[in-house]
C-alpha cells in the first residue's frame, strides 16, 4: 500500500494515522500535537501508553510524547510541563512520498494561555516517519513585541521488554542535576547506564547520540537544537501513586526526553527557534 495520512478516533478523540508503504505506522492526537503510537516496519511498538490514560479532551494523556512548553516539569510558576500538551492543535501540512509520511501541527496562544503566560507565540511540531526512523521537531516562534524565555521537551516514553535490562550508552562524563536528591549536580561516571531505582536526571549540553540497548534490539537517539537529555523512571513506588499508570508499568517504560531545560531559550520578537528529535530503531 502506498504512504498514507488519515483521520482516526483514537480513544474518543480526534488524531492522524500516518503510514508508509514499507510499514511504518503512527498515530497523532489533535490535543498537544502527543504522538501517542509508533511503529516501525515489521517491528513492535516502540513508544510507551499506559493503558490507564486518560482521554477526555483536557487531562494529560500519559505516554506518547507529550510536549512540554513553555515550561518543564515544575520549574516555574506555570502549570506543570507548561501550557501546550491539553491545548488542540490544528493541522497545517501533510505530505507523503514513496517511503514517508509527514504531517504539521500548529497551536497559538490564546486568552486563556495570555493569561497565565503574557506573550503571543506560535509552536510547531512536525512529525514524519521514513523506514525505521521517527523525527519529530518543535519549531517555537515569538509573535509578540517584547522578548520572551522558556524552557522546553519533547517528553518520549519508550516502550522497553524490561527496564532493568536496558542500558543507555552515551552519558558517561556529563554532568546532571539529580532530580531525586534536591537537584544536586553530579557527573556520570559509568560506562553505560543502568536503571536499577527511581531516576530523574537532567544531563545539560549531551554532545553525542544516545543508544538505548535491550536484550535484542537497540534504539538510537539524536537530537539538534536541545542541548539537555532527560532520563526519568518513577520506580515502583512512585508508579503505584499515579493514578493514570498500571502499578508494575514502570518495568516495561523509560522517558529519555530532548530538552532546552538548564538554560532557557530567549527569543526576540518575532525571532524563532527549534529543536529536533530523531529515533531510528536498530
Amino acid at each position: 500500500m502506498p504512504a498514507a495520512i488519515e483521520t482516526i478516533d483514537f480513544h474518543g478523540q480526534p488524531a492522524l494515522r500516518l503510514a508508509t508503504a514499507a510499514g511504518a505506522k503512527a498515530i497523532v492526537l489533535l490535543q498537544g500535537a502527543q504522538l501517542v503510537s509508533w511503529t516501525p516496519p515489521g517491528g513492535a511498538e516502540r513508544l510507551y501508553l499506559s493503558g490507564e490514560a486518560v482521554f477526555d479532551g483536557a487531562s494529560a494523556v500519559r505516554g506518547g510524547v507529550p510536549v512540554c512548553f513553555p515550561q518543564f516539569a515544575a520549574r516555574g510558576p506555570l502549570p506543570r510541563h507548561g501550557l501546550v500538551r491539553t491545548m488542540p492543535w490544528s493541522v497545517q501540512a501533510e505530505r507523503t512520498g514513496t517511503d514517508f509520511a509527514l504531517v504539521t501541527l500548529r497551536c497559538t496562544d490564546t486568552a486563556d494561555t495570555r493569561a497565565l503566560w503574557p506573550h503571543r507565540f506560535a509552536a510547531e511540531l512536525t512529525i514524519a516517519i521514513e523506514e525505521s526512523r521517527l523525527d519529530l521537531e518543535l519549531e517555537i516562534v515569538n509573535e509578540d513585541d517584547k522578548p520572551l524565555a522558556f524552557t522546553a521537551a519533547l517528553h518520549t516514553y519508550l516502550r522497553l521488554r524490561e527496564v532493568e535490562e536496558t542500558r543507555i550508552e552515551g552519558l558517561y562524563g556529563i554532568d546532571y542535576e539529580d532530580s531525586t536528591d534536591d537537584g544536586r549536580t553530579r557527573r556520570d561516571s559509568g560506562d553505560v547506564l543502568l536503571i536499577e531505582d527511581e531516576i530523574d536526571r537532567i544531563y545539560r549540553d549531551v554532545p553525542r547520540p544516545l543508544l538505548v540497548r535491550e536484550c535484542d534490539r537497540s534504539l538510537g537517539i539524536n537530537q539538534d537544537g536541545f542541548r539537555d537529555v532527560v532520563v526519568w523512571n518513577p520506580w515502583e513506588e512512585r508508579c503505584a501513586a499515579l493514578p493514570d499508570m498500571p502499578d508494575r508499568d514502570f518495568r516495561h517504560m523509560l522517558c529519555v526526553e530532548a530538552g532546552a531545560v538548564h538554560q532557557p531559550i530567549e527569543l526576540d520578537p518575532g525571532a524563532s527557534w527549534w529543536g529536533r528529535q530523531t529515533l531510528v530503531a536498530l
